[in-house]
């Protein structure tokens, strides 16, 4: 394994076009935008070809899928509102707007417009079979006026008034709301199962399972101590100009002291701020610093 310029798109079908690059990940702060962070106690999986003839590119997210194996994803409801506010309901024409999640004594609550018409609905959060979340109201209430006995009485639902055709990641059934985690996101895909949900007073967290009867086994970096990082081996995966075969990249946090906060659209940036260096078994292990701190030294 070698890192080396970056060769012919036909070259580097003809030595491997399927193979996976291996990822683990540990205490990441994952950016879906420059706001909008995942918290990533701990990922292991894939990272798949979108199409056979090219590998992972790091500077292209649809050029890859994030096949999870096992994960323990955090989310706050501020993000999750967010999520909701900028890709979920973003299309034109969409009956819901200004929306903000908050978490009330373990149910969701979550305001904001419906047709214009301000509203608040507090409800469950459960895990269906097929691992999607599922918010049930328990309460609706439109300018303040408790909504549900009116809906049932002129026989009207959520599914009724809520066209979510356009939407990203979710639909209703009835009156349950029915989010799948992996598809709510923008690139990079990310697939998975989620096998677990639970919320508590500042976060929703998703525990990713694996869909067979075992596991992969764990990923051993290069520098098994490290409290926070990113770590990708086997395949090929491009970066930049350069193309690594038989991967062998560590991305490491500068500071551990909390989690690595890392951005994969601004990766360069972060490369450029950090320190490289080779392995005995010519691997590369770069030490970045968190984006946000990218961000205060620059201002």
């Amino acid at each position: 394994m070698a890192l080396r310029a970056l060769a012919p798109a036909g070259a580097i079908h003809a030595q491997a076009t399927d193979r996976a690059v291996q990822v683990q990940m540990r205490n990441v702060a994952f950016h879906v935008d420059s706001t909008i962070v995942l918290g990533i106690r701990f990922a292991r999986g894939r990272l798949l070809r979108a199409a056979a003839e090219h590998p992972a590119y790091l500077d292209d997210k649809r050029s890859f899928v994030l096949k999870l194996d096992s994960a323990r994803i955090a989310i706050t409801p501020a993000a999750l509102g967010e999520l909701l506010n900028r890709y979920t309901f973003a299309y034109p024409g969409s009956p819901l707007r200004k929306l903000v999640v908050t978490i009330d004594h373990g149910q969701i609550r979550q305001h904001g417009t419906m047709r214009g018409i301000s509203f608040d609905l507090v409800g469950d959060l459960s895990l269906t079979p097929e691992g999607d979340l599922r918010l049930h109201p328990t309460t609706v209430k439109a300018v303040g006026i408790h909504v549900g006995g009116l809906m049932k009485l002129f026989g009207l639902n959520l599914q009724k008034l809520v066209d979510t055709r356009q939407a990203r990641g979710v639909r209703i059934v009835g009156d349950d709301f029915l989010l799948s985690p992996t598809g709510l996101l923008p690139p990079p895909e990310v697939e998975g199962r989620v096998g677990q949900v639970e919320v508590n007073d500042s976060e929703i967290v998703q525990v990713f399972r694996p869909e067979g009867s075992h596991a992969v086994e764990p990923l051993t970096p290069p520098l098994p101590k490290a409290r926070n990082y990113m770590f990708f081996r086997g395949g090929v995966l491009r970066f930049g100009k350069l193309t690594m075969d038989d991967t062998d990249l560590m991305i490491e946090d500068a500071r551990p002291e909390d989690p690595f906060d890392f951005w994969l659209d601004r990766y360069n940036d972060q490369l450029v701020a950090g320190v490289s260096r080779n392995t005995r078994d010519h691997g590369l292990i770069v030490e970045m610093p968190d984006f946000s701190w990218l961000i205060r030294s620059r201002s």
